[in-house]
C-alpha cells in the first residue's frame, strides 16, 4: 500500500498479498487518506485489478462527501454494502427521482448493511466521521459504464450539490 497521501487520489493501492487480513491497521490507512482527500472519501480495493470478476473494497468517507444518485444497469451489477464503522443514510429512488426508501445504516446495529439489485437508483450520505463500508460487486470496472446517472440529480462538482444534499438531510430529519 502507498505510504504518502495524495488528496486527489480516488483509490489507494490494493494490498499485494495473495491473502490479506482485514485489520484495523489496514482500515486506518484508508481513514487517514479519506480525511485529507479532496472528495472526502477514498477506496481501498482488495481486488488486484479493474478486470477482476469480483470487486471487494473498503469505501471510507467523511461527512459532506457527495455520491450522486446512480444505478448499475449496463452491465447489470448487484451490490452489497456492509457498514463496518460509523453510519450512513441509504436512499433509493424510482425512475423519476422520488425517494422510495431512506434508511440509516449503522455499524453494529440491527441494520448494518444493504444488498441492492442491479438497476435500482441509490445514493447515501455520511452521518459520522470516518464511516467505512465494505462493498462487493461484480467486475470488471469500466468508468464509462460503471454507473448510470439520472438527469434529475446533480453530478459531482455541479453547482446544485449542496442544495440537493441539504434537501436529502432535511427529508431524513422529517421522517
Amino acid at each position: 500500500m502507498q505510504n504518502s497521501i495524495d488528496p486527489k487520489r480516488r483509490a489507494l493501492d490494493a494490498p499485494s498479498t495473495a491473502v490479506t487480513l482485514l485489520t484495523n491497521e489496514l482500515l486506518e490507512q484508508a481513514v487517514r487518506a479519506s480525511r485529507v482527500n479532496d472528495r472526502k472519501r477514498v477506496i481501498l480495493p482488495l481486488h488486484k485489478s479493474a478486470d477482476a470478476l469480483l470487486h471487494r473494497m473498503f469505501n471510507v468517507m467523511q461527512p459532506g462527501t457527495y455520491i450522486p444518485p446512480h444505478r448499475h444497469l449496463v452491465p447489470p451489477k448487484d451490490e452489497s454494502i456492509v457498514v463496518v464503522r460509523g453510519a450512513l443514510c441509504f436512499i433509493t429512488f424510482d425512475e423519476s427521482g422520488t425517494i422510495q426508501q431512506m434508511t440509516d445504516i449503522v455499524a453494529g446495529t440491527d441494520i448494518f448493511g444493504v444488498d441492492v439489485c442491479a438497476g435500482v437508483y441509490h445514493t447515501f450520505f455520511i452521518l459520522e466521521p470516518d464511516t467505512a463500508m465494505f462493498e462487493v460487486k461484480s467486475g470488471p470496472f469500466s468508468p464509462v459504464t460503471d454507473k448510470d446517472f439520472p438527469a434529475w440529480a446533480p453530478r459531482e462538482g455541479d453547482a446544485g450539490v449542496e442544495d440537493y444534499m441539504a434537501q436529502l438531510r432535511q427529508m431524513r430529519e422529517e421522517q
